[in-house]
């Protein structure tokens, strides 16, 4: 007696194709609908919170429109000589308070950190588009230029804050631009993890780095990990065809995305740039 088993061996595998078509439309359908709560996680602090930071700073509020305010941050230097300000674009995680712990490396070469918080972060309000964090980048600048010429102002991007300072320094001059831990764009750095999705249509948020690049005048210093598993070295590696021949690519051996900052090569180079 002969069983034919082609036709439960077909209905077993167009199963099978059925509930990984579910998997992947619902996976792309979380993607498209909680991706502002993947790619960001900010953490927001009353307007009466007391920040507790032991460097000097002082807390200012830009009122952008009726719903947004923009929380400032501008930590001093006990320098003599000032030599200029350093406008500090975070990353993804929390708000100022997490990444005030870097502002020494600049107050003690005599700059003063100006950090903004996001809206959404800290006690930054308003809505969050990518249009808008450049937006809000511009005043930034245009609030250290009341005080400081363009020589006199570095533009410093980590991690998220990296394709906003680029975007910034392309459109307006500055003496140096500082990355750590850029990506090529966002949407190059969710296929990375999603290569089977078109993120390029789904995403909400470009940034394309690699677009604003070419177009910055002032010199460039990017410094990344070999062993970042957020934004993989490879994937920052892909800006260096777009640098000046003056500019310069510092690879961190073995440096992670957040723990350049323990690396005796990454506080050389900055140091150095900082005593230009």
């Amino acid at each position: 007696m002969h069983f034919n088993s082609e036709k439960p061996m077909g209905k077993k595998i167009f199963k099978w194709i059925k509930i990984i078509l579910v998997i992947y439309c619902l996976i792309g359908i979380a993607l498209y609908y909680l991706q502002d709560y993947i790619l960001f996680q900010p953490v927001f602090l009353a307007r009466n919170k007391k920040y507790n930071f032991n460097s000097l700073y002082r807390e200012i509020n830009i009122p952008y429109d009726n719903e947004t305010n923009l929380n400032i941050i501008q930590f001093a230097t006990n320098a003599t000589v000032v030599k200029g300000v350093v406008l500090y674009f975070h990353g993804n995680k929390k708000n100022i308070g997490w990444y005030a712990k870097y502002a020494p490396n600049f107050t003690l070469k005599g700059y003063e950190v100006w950090m903004i918080d996001y809206p959404g972060y800290g006690k930054s309000t308003g809505k969050f588009t990518e249009r808008r964090l450049y937006d809000y980048a511009l005043q930034l600048y245009r609030l250290a230029r009341t005080r400081y010429q363009p020589g006199n102002i570095i533009i410093y991007g980590k991690s998220l804050g990296t394709g906003i300072a680029t975007q910034l320094a392309a459109v307006r001059d500055c003496k140096r631009l500082i990355l750590e831990t850029p990506y090529y764009s966002i949407q190059s750095l969710v296929k990375h993890y999603l290569p089977m999705y078109p993120v390029g249509n789904m995403l909400h948020y470009h940034l394309p780095t690699y677009d604003y690049l070419p177009l910055v005048t002032a010199p460039v210093t990017i410094f990344h990990g070999t062993n970042d598993q957020v934004i993989p070295y490879s994937n920052a590696e892909r800006l260096q065809p777009l640098m000046k021949l003056d500019d310069e690519f510092v690879t961190v051996q073995k440096g992670s995305h957040n723990d350049l900052n323990n690396f005796s090569i990454f506080h050389s180079k900055l140091d150095s740039v900082l005593s230009l």
